[in-house]
């Protein structure tokens, strides 16, 4: 299903996604925290629960919840899949002119929505939490995080207090250019800054955890570097792989020839033997290490064109147009 499917049927204010993995003690007071939010308000909104494969109960509530409210759709997953496909499946259904994504511990609260609504009428595309007052543990979770969110904006250049707040307010016509995998939820404003976005960010509050226990751990900082690589690579060469591929092969066959040639002088001018240096070893690996990049970055530049071309999809993207007629 694309994003915004129904979008011309009925169309909501708003949209709330919240994946969900066992969290059965924490959806009836999140549900009612939402309530109370917006029951004064002319906002019209749709609660998008994703469950993400629960083993608690919590798909069969919120199931049965679904039949009673008319602001609430459950989406089930067929097993765990992780948070970043959790939110995909969310947007992808949503059908709000913005979307608002937050957890379902009730660590972060609902109440901040309006604020984070307010500041996305600035002008903003996309409007990042901030837990100024974190409820964590310090060595465990302050400190990783810390040192990820200083990481992350210094390689991506797009300086955030707090990349792992849930809390986000986007406008949808962003999410719909955006395509999420591995850990990416958590580099958002990184990926839509790619893509033109003007960005902010609000203090939000932060509660601590009541019921269960965090599904976070050490364990996924390898694989946030690794999708971190990956954001840096398409911000900077999604459309040009052959910057990247190709000028390090040429470099790397510039090196290998150089190399070769003043072993060459050695051999024809000096009659010194080359066979057992390990220099000539060295010029044919940087030599064929450099053919290698090369022809990386002329098949990366064809998958390149494949992506855009086969989704009809531009390599630019336009904020507003002014003064066309039909």
């Amino acid at each position: 299903m694309e994003h915004g499917k129904y979008s011309d049927v009925a169309p909501y204010d708003l949209s709330l996604v919240i994946p969900i993995y066992n969290e059965i003690d924490s959806i009836p007071k999140l549900l009612q925290r939402i309530t109370t939010v917006f029951e004064k308000s002319r906002l019209s909104y749709e609660i998008i629960c994703v469950d993400d494969g629960s083993v608690d109960g919590s798909a069969s509530f919120l199931i049965e919840q679904a039949k009673v409210r008319s602001d609430l759709r459950v989406i089930a997953l067929r097993r765990n899949y992780g948070q970043t496909p959790a939110m995909a499946a969310g947007f992808e259904h949503a059908r709000g002119r913005a979307i608002v994504t937050l957890d379902g511990d009730l660590q972060n609260d609902p109440a901040d929505i309006p604020t984070l609504l307010s500041k996305l009428s600035e002008g903003y595309d996309l409007v990042s939490g901030w837990r100024k007052n974190r409820q964590d543990a310090a060595l465990t979770r302050l400190l990783p995080s810390k040192i990820a969110n200083w990481l992350i904006g210094r390689i991506t250049g797009v300086k955030l207090h707090d990349y792992g707040c849930s809390l986000k307010v986007y406008r949808s016509e962003l999410i719909a250019d955006i395509r999420l995998y591995g850990e990416m939820h958590r580099f958002l404003p990184a990926i839509a800054f790619t893509e033109g976005a003007r960005i902010a960010e609000v203090p939000v509050r932060h509660h601590a955890r009541k019921f269960g226990h965090s599904k976070y751990g050490l364990g996924r900082t390898l694989r946030v570097l690794a999708d971190l690589l990956t954001v840096s690579f398409m911000q900077t060469f999604l459309t040009k792989p052959m910057h990247a591929f190709g000028f390090a092969g040429l470099f790397s066959i510039f090196l290998g020839v150089i190399l070769a040639s003043y072993l060459a002088f050695l051999k024809i001018f000096l009659d010194q033997g080359i066979g057992d240096r390990p220099l000539l070893l060295l010029a044919v690996v940087l030599f064929l290490a450099g053919i290698q990049m090369f022809s990386f970055g002329l098949l990366a530049d064809l998958l390149m064109r494949t992506y855009h071309e086969s989704q009809n999809r531009p390599v630019y993207r336009i904020r507003q147009l002014a003064g066309f007629r039909k």
